[in-house]
């Protein structure tokens, strides 16, 4: 382990290494430059992993994952497991899931799969992945910034609440996105252009919508033009190499018409509806899935209202944008690497699925690795004093602190997190009463307990395969959980299946199991 200059964080970028040198460019002979990640980031990682997996094990273990999306997901990483596409009955029966949302990237699960059929696979890959991204912009900060600062930073970056949402609810392939990130951004800061593009074109794997992120990191590529010394000149970039230009131009053309592929030509072909489903949240119309649904049929003005005042309308949306950007005290807006975003700020803006608005779910993961990178760039290009730089990473220390009760990660110190619930026993005892490769539908909470082994769908949905052998009830789910059925239309449907030939096997502590042999 190498340590860095003693008073890096006293300098401004530009002089803390050799003359000339702008920010986020390592010196030839600074004692930090081209070191491997130091101890106390492989601890600091580490750690973070700990918390992450802790956190998505024990919300497993609770019943508290769901069909949508975790269940979904294994059922896919499973099917690329036993050697062929991958396909989901929780999406309806033998659904192609390369129809639903093209992510062949994960495939790269199936070699775990096979060592652990389980859930709890997809959730523990996604806690290291998330860990792991912490490495490169810890590097990147410490060559910038000094190590202290570096520590600082990656620790409000680990615990920021758009990362604690994304691990605290199921598994996403967006988690492969967030450390591809960060290597294509930190590259890209220090102005190392071909490792930006290599980091920033295995983005278009992981799901149809990173392409557009790809296609701004090109044009950032493009801007930059092969100059040497990270972004700071960046009104004389187009000066730059021909070679940069054409290398960013290219990457933001395969971004670009990688997506425009995935969503007009391959998803369609693969989708049994013919079309891209989630174009409907875009159009006005949800599809019945709990959006506004009310721009249908809107033409021009209805798209002129999306993507002008429909962006910070309702205030959700403005809220949302805040939080974004708090966590660096909105110095990220500094940078020209928050330009990444934009793609993601602006369909999740004009999206009319409400859920895409606020700061709920997983929709927040890809957005923290873009603000945290161009707030390492931004405090790097300003040059402050050790004083000035320390008032901002305590500021950003702070609303870390601030919001970090709010959201997933907090939960980890709540007593209920961790106390035993006779419940959870008696679900595995009645779960464990339906033989492996059964037809199944279970409640939202019971799905991902037998995608491993099972047919399973989800009880209540309409896209569900219809007559399964076995039907699994937890009839005491809180109101507030309850999905898709409420309490009463779940016991109708109950005593719908027994008077059409369902027998009672098991009722335990809530949990009621049907057979219809």
């Amino acid at each position: 382990m190498h340590a860095p200059p003693t008073d890096v964080a006293a300098l401004p970028p530009q002089q803390s290494g050799a003359p000339g040198r702008t920010a986020g460019q390592p010196s030839a002979d600074s004692p930090g430059a081209g070191a491997g990640p130091a101890w106390w980031m492989w601890a600091t990682a580490s750690g973070l992993f700990l918390l992450y997996m802790l956190l998505s094990l024990r919300t497993h273990e609770r019943l508290l994952s769901h069909s949508f999306d975790l269940a979904i997901f294994e059922q896919a990483v499973r099917s690329y497991a036993e050697g062929h596409l991958p396909v989901s009955e929780v999406k309806g029966p033998d659904f192609p899931v390369l129809g639903d949302h093209f992510s062949p990237v994960l495939a790269l699960l199936a070699p775990l799969y096979w060592l652990w059929p389980s859930a709890r696979t997809l959730l523990v890959a996604q806690a290291a992945l998330v860990a792991a991204s912490v490495l490169p912009l810890a590097q990147w900060a410490r060559r910038a910034l000094g190590s202290t600062a570096a520590l600082v930073l990656a620790l409000c970056y680990g615990l920021s609440w758009g990362i604690a949402n994304g691990v605290g609810f199921d598994f996403h392939e967006w988690a492969f996105a967030v450390p591809l990130l960060v290597c294509a951004l930190a590259a890209l800061g220090e102005g190392r252009l071909r490792a930006a593009a290599c980091w920033a074109l295995p983005l278009v794997l992981v799901k149809e919508d990173m392409g557009l992120t790809v296609a701004v990191i090109g044009l950032l590529i493009a801007w930059r033009g092969g100059g040497e010394g990270g972004l700071r000149g960046l009104r004389g970039n187009w000066r730059g190499t021909w070679r940069g230009r054409r290398l960013g131009i290219a990457v933001a053309a395969v971004g670009l018409v990688w997506t425009l592929l995935a969503v007009l030509v391959v998803l369609p072909a693969l989708s049994p509806s013919g079309s891209y489903f989630y174009a409907s949240f875009l159009g006005g119309s949800t599809g019945g899935t709990g959006g506004a649904g009310g721009g249908a049929g809107g033409g021009l003005g209805e798209v002129l209202r999306k993507v002008t005042i429909g962006l910070v309308t309702p205030e959700t949306k403005v809220t949302t944008l805040v939080l974004v950007l708090a966590p660096t005290l909105f110095l990220a807006l500094r940078s020209p690497l928050i330009l990444v975003a934009v793609p993601t700020l602006v369909w999740r803006g004009v999206s009319d699925y409400t859920a895409h608005w606020g700061t709920g779910y997983h929709y927040s993961l890809t957005l923290m690795p873009i603000v945290f990178a161009a707030f390492v760039d931004a405090l790097g290009r300003r040059g402050t004093t050790g004083a000035g730089l320390r008032r901002y990473l305590a500021g950003a220390a702070g609303v870390c602190a601030l919001l970090l009760p709010v959201y997933s990660l907090a939960q980890v110190a709540y007593p209920e997190t961790w106390r035993a619930d006779p419940r959870i026993a008696a679900a595995h005892r009645v779960m464990g009463l339906i033989p492996d490769g059964a037809t199944v539908q279970a409640s939202d909470g019971l799905v991902p307990h037998l995608s491993d082994r099972t047919s399973v769908s989800l009880y209540g949905w309409p896209a569900s395969r219809p007559n399964p052998e076995w039907i699994v009830v937890d009839t005491q789910v809180p109101q507030q959980r309850r999905w898709p059925l409420s309490a009463r239309d779940e016991s109708l449907a109950l005593a719908g299946a027994r008077a059409s030939g369902y027998r009672e096997v098991a009722q335990e502590d809530g949990f009621v199991l049907l057979s219809r042999s």
